[in-house]
């Protein structure tokens, strides 16, 4: 049997490096290839403002100042550098930190690992739509409320929270305000000033740049954001994160901002349109369902639930298209998505589900194979 071109719809897990990102870093392989950090010749000098515009890059499509841009290895670095390094540097205020049920797993287990250090973790419930309550959290913050982690918009359903009326909740308690950005940077336009965020993390292979190259934005001013480093050497990052700059990778995630600040409204409306249509034509399945707002969400995610199919079973009845049954990180375990699972989906229908994540290359004639071919493999 010849297997079909395969039909990639798991943009959420990474997606492929954009050309025009690709050819900006390639000459950082080779002829560019200095140390930024190298400050007595050219080819450090070289580095160094290579890495500088790629900081703006990354400052323009936030709305934050370049000193505020620090470079990591990805989110799941940054993550381990927000929420530790605000646990260590503000415990003489408190001890408290607040997050949510449905967060990521870089977030949730580094709570875990916080809480076995004494910290007191609260995890908020989410509705059926996948949101929060906003009254829960208010009741939730306490005078030892040091840091309020929420993801702006969740991997494996898209739902987006009310990330405003959380950052107005979080700074009237004098607490800080860090939020997961991954899923979002690059794919809506985000702006730390008007929203109010404190800290924030993103991942350039999350929008057409390279893998392990990511950054945490870490406020200046109103308030000052200081953090402990976690990485330690020789205080490059301003001190906060030590180690040889991934020069090629930067170059890369900049390019990457750069590209996603000026082709993102375009993108999104026909990505949204190809979403539409998958969405409207795989619902005239019977007992078929979208997990999560349909309201409130990215425009490139999907998370169907085929009640009475296993996933598993569909999943194996579609080998040329591929789509995810939770997250990336977590689908090496085979249990049930911890998110659906907090929005009150039973077992059964947790197993049920598959997410389905749509990107800038995804063309109609895709979308169209992928509508016939789920359904011949249902029913």
């Amino acid at each position: 049997m010849h297997m079909k071109t395969p039909i990639y719809l798991d943009y959420n897990a990474t997606t492929p490096a954009d050309k025009r990102v690709l050819e900006t870093m390639l000459p950082y392989f080779t002829e560019k290839f200095g140390n930024s950090s190298s400050r007595t010749h050219s080819f450090g000098w070289i580095a160094e403002d290579a890495v500088k515009t790629a900081r703006q890059q990354v400052a323009d499509l936030i709305n934050c100042l370049e000193q505020e841009v620090i470079f990591t290895s990805g989110s799941t670095e940054a993550i381990n550098l927000a929420i530790k390094g605000v646990w260590e540097n503000y415990q003489l205020k408190g001890k408290h930190i607040i997050t949510v049920k449905t967060e990521h797993k870089a977030v949730l287990d580094t709570c875990e690992i916080l809480e076995k250090k004494g910290a007191t973790i609260t995890y908020l419930n989410v509705d059926r739509e996948g949101v929060i309550d906003l009254q829960e959290l208010k009741n939730a913050l306490t005078p030892q409320t040091i840091l309020v982690a929420i993801m702006y918009a969740n991997n494996e359903t898209g739902v987006i929270q009310p990330i405003k009326e959380i950052a107005d909740l979080v700074h009237t308690n004098n607490s800080l305000f860090f939020c997961d950005a991954t899923q979002v940077v690059g794919k809506i336009n985000i702006d730390v000033q008007e929203e109010h965020i404190d800290i924030m993390c993103l991942s350039a292979h999350k929008f057409y740049g390279p893998k392990g190259v990511g950054a945490l934005y870490v406020r200046r001013k109103d308030p000052r954001v200081t953090l402990s480093p976690q990485i330690d050497g020789g205080g490059h990052e301003r001190g906060l994160r030590s180690g040889t700059l991934n020069v090629t990778g930067i170059v890369g995630l900049g390019k990457a901002c750069e590209i996603a600040k000026l082709d993102m409204w375009d993108d999104s409306a026909r990505i949204s349109k190809l979403r539409t249509r998958l969405e409207q034509f795989l619902c005239e399945l019977p007992n078929t369902y979208i997990n999560g707002s349909t309201k409130n969400r990215l425009f490139n995610t999907t998370n169907i639930c085929f009640q009475g199919n296993r996933s598993e079973t569909i999943i194996k009845k579609i080998p040329n298209i591929a789509v995810a049954m939770g997250s990336a990180c977590t689908s090496a375990i085979a249990e049930p998505s911890h998110v659906l699972k907090a929005m009150g989906l039973s077992d059964e229908d947790t197993y049920s589900s598959i997410r389905f994540s749509i990107g800038k290359y995804t063309t109609e004639a895709e979308i169209k194979e992928t509508i016939e071919t789920v359904k011949n493999a249902i029913l």
